[in-house]
């Protein structure tokens, strides 16, 4: 076969995360032209299809040029998406209006900035918990921002304004990649300063993960009623909150493959617990009937951090940023004094390389 060239087309829309690639491409079927394999990218993020590249060659004695395997066309099963459809939210928002970076699997995720007037003191990323959105947090980020701070978070995989499954991961260790790949992003723009984690219920257990993954890396962590140990009545109540209003939260039941991911995820966090050195401050209600409190306690013990520091709130329940206004404005007294603190002991260090 005498090689004439190479010509690069797209099978769409064959899912990036399905494996092995597929093994036959449309255009170079039946022409005996040698087809390889490779996950497509765009601007150095991949995109949720395969590309190949067909040999053009003499088959048959017959001359097969470039045009003849040409992708383009509207019949043509390889031909990309039109540039008029870009991707879009679940809400059928275009990402290009939004905020948004790109997961290792091409999965488009939606994000917020909070930023101060000024040059920021320190970075928090905010990890929010299952079923919700990172939207939930503007109050908190606010108040964060009060203190100088660029606060910035995503709505996980399947969550929110983000693509994928409603409530569906295919790891959980997906959540703590792309959280690792929004911080080193926000990081390159602001090398030096300390960086902070904020999680609340399973946002929790992904922050503790992420800690655990980077022992030095982060300058502190606030947990919101972690999920470190599931409580057996796996049900909780909202006492002052929009949740039933709020049309980005999923209130689809939970699917057994995510609560797999989530059983996982609370042994491993029982596993990552002494790797902990990190200052942490722990708030928790003890009514709360969907993580259980005696999680708390366990944390305490098991991490080795030497600044930690727990508040049990006497009959509150799970989501305390959102709870009465007694226990909600003591919430975030509480964060803002350790955040204040912790943030003047770290700065002039900056985070760990």
């Amino acid at each position: 076969m005498a090689f004439l060239g190479r010509k690069v087309c797209t099978l769409y829309p064959q899912r990036f995360c399905q494996w092995p690639a597929p093994t036959e491409c449309p255009v170079a079927e039946g022409k005996g032209l040698r087809v390889s394999w490779s996950p497509f990218h765009h601007g150095g993020h991949y995109l949720e299809h395969w590309s190949c590249s067909v040999d053009a060659g003499e088959v048959d004695g017959n001359s097969t040029t470039l045009s003849s395997i040409s992708t383009e066309g509207p019949e043509d099963p390889c031909r990309m998406p039109e540039e008029s459809s870009p991707r879009r939210t679940p809400q059928s928002v275009p990402y290009k209006d939004l905020p948004h970076l790109v997961n290792a699997d091409g999965q488009y995720l939606f994000c917020r900035y909070w930023k101060p007037s000024g040059t920021p003191r320190a970075l928090v990323f905010v990890s929010h918990g299952a079923g919700e959105h990172c939207g939930r947090y503007d109050e908190l980020a606010r108040m964060l921002v009060g203190l100088g701070l660029l606060v910035f978070a995503h709505d996980h995989v399947g969550h929110g304004q983000s693509e994928g499954e409603r409530m569906v991961v295919s790891d959980f260790q997906v959540f703590i990649r792309d959280v690792l790949q929004h911080v080193d992003v926000v990081q390159k723009d602001h090398p030096g300063l300390p960086i902070f984690l904020l999680g609340h219920s399973m946002g929790g257990a992904i922050a503790i993960l992420t800690a655990a993954e980077r022992p030095s890396h982060f300058s502190g962590m606030v947990l919101i009623s972690p999920l470190v140990l599931a409580n057996p009545e796996s049900a909780t109540t909202f006492k002052v909150d929009n949740y039933n209003t709020d049309p980005l939260i999923c209130r689809a039941g939970l699917k057994v493959c995510f609560g797999i991911q989530l059983l996982n995820a609370v042994s491993r966090v029982e596993r990552a617990l002494p790797k902990l050195t990190l200052p942490f401050l722990l708030l928790q209600g003890s009514a709360d009937r969907l993580c259980d409190s005696r999680g708390a306690y366990l944390l305490m013990e098991s991490a080795k951090s030497q600044d930690k520091t727990l508040k049990i709130y006497e009959g509150a329940y799970h989501v305390l940023h959102k709870e009465l206004p007694e226990v909600t404005s003591s919430v975030f007294r509480e964060i803002n004094t350790w955040v204040s603190q912790r943030t003047a002991a770290a700065v002039g260090t900056g985070s760990p390389p």
